[in-house]
Formats: C-alpha cells, sequence, structure tokens
C-alpha cells in the first residue's frame, strides 16, 4: 500500500464496515447512524470508542479519497461500502484479519481463527499464520507478530494499518491483560531490587578487602 497510514477511527470505520457485510447482510451496506453504532459498539472492540456522527463521516470522506470506501446511490438514505480489498490488494482471508486485528486489537493465531468464523473460515491455525505471515513480509508490511509475553504460551499479532508500533514495550503491553501487565511490572521490580542488593554486597567485600572504611 502506498497510501498513508489509517488513523485509528478511520481504521475503525474500515473494519466495521467489513465486519457488518458478513455479520448483518440485509443491512449492508450501512447508513451513517448505523456505521456510528458499530464503531461504538461495546462488545468485540478494543478500544471501546465515542465518536459522534459528523466525526465517522469525516473519517469516511477520508476513506473516499483513498479509494478505500464508496457511497452506495439509489436509496434515499445515503449508504457506504468498503473497497477494502481491491483497495489494500488483499485476499478476503487477509481482509478478514486485518478487519479483526482493527476491532479487536492484539490477538493470537488461535484467537484470530475463531474472531474470523463468521468473515472467513480457516482451516486450522496454520492457516491463520501463513496469511499472518504474508502481511508480515509485505513491503510495506500490514501485519507484525509482537514480542511472546512472559509467561504467555502464544505470540500475539497486531495490524500495521495505523502505522509502526511505537515500541517493543508499547507492543508487549499491547498483548497483556491488564492484571498480566501489572505482574510484570512487580516482576521487573524485584529483580531491580534484587540487583541493588547484590551490587552492595559486592561493594561491600571490596571494600573489606581494601581496607577502606565504608
Amino acid at each position: 500500500m502506498n497510501q498513508r497510514s489509517l488513523t485509528p477511527l478511520e481504521a475503525r470505520v474500515l473494519a466495521v464496515l467489513v465486519e457488518k457485510e458478513s455479520t448483518v447482510p440485509d443491512s449492508y451496506p450501512l447508513s451513517a447512524n448505523a456505521l456510528t453504532a458499530g464503531c461504538n459498539q461495546k462488545t468485540a472492540r478494543d478500544p471501546v470508542m465515542d465518536v459522534t456522527e459528523a466525526e465517522v463521516l469525516a473519517a469516511v470522506e477520508e476513506l473516499k479519497a483513498l479509494h478505500l470506501v464508496n457511497t452506495v446511490s439509489g436509496s434515499r438514505v445515503v449508504r457506504y461500502e468498503h473497497n477494502f480489498a481491491r483497495g489494500l490488494g488483499v485476499p478476503g482471508a487477509a481482509q478478514a484479519l486485518l478487519a479483526q486485528l482493527m476491532l479487536r486489537g492484539p490477538q493470537t493465531a488461535a484467537e484470530l481463527r475463531q474472531n474470523t468464523e463468521r468473515l472467513h473460515r480457516f482451516a486450522d491455525v496454520s492457516s491463520v499464520e501463513g496469511f499472518l505471515e504474508e502481511l508480515a513480509e509485505r513491503e510495506p508490511p500490514f501485519a507484525a507478530k509482537l514480542p511472546k509475553a512472559p509467561g504467555a504460551r502464544e505470540a500475539r499479532w497486531a495490524h500495521l494499518l495505523n502505522g509502526p508500533v511505537a515500541s517493543v514495550d508499547q507492543a508487549v503491553a499491547a498483548a497483556l491483560p491488564r492484571d498480566e501487565e501489572l505482574a510484570l511490572q512487580k516482576a521487573e521490580l524485584a529483580a531491580l531490587k534484587a540487583e541493588v542488593v547484590l551490587l552492595r554486597s559486592l561493594v561491600d567485600r571490596i571494600t573489606a578487602e581494601l581496607g577502606l572504611t565504608p
């Protein structure tokens, strides 16, 4: 994709259109009201947003300029549809994965297989990983595998349509539930304290060997 990075709201709007096309086909393409409700949905969203219809429509105009969203004519109510796969040059399976990453945040391949079931059915987790690796190998990449969190069995993946992940620390934090993040911080603090004790012991021993007064 030689286009600019998307804003968080633009990514949410685009992902909602992809999601609703499969989950509520009778209501798709979406009206501005339905699209706003999808963006502000409290379930299956991370982060949860609280945006106005005017903000959503502004994002829609930007996405139309990027050829990622189209206006559907012939209805009394203006409706919108996505042009995700063609606009970004990805297959339907990759479209489903990216949409779920934009809606729910970083996830493991197994979580993505489960969460994308209504958008695209993957045969197994390895097929999910195959598409994710293809997205990661693009230039520029559309997805990245995050550093595995301490104690985690699997690494999580994040989309890069909003730009690169700012730092490894943020990537790890994004991949951790809040309680695990707190536990990691406590473990790091304990390790620092143990290192200070060791250094003090070493200084005391060197001081004694040199016959110096502390």
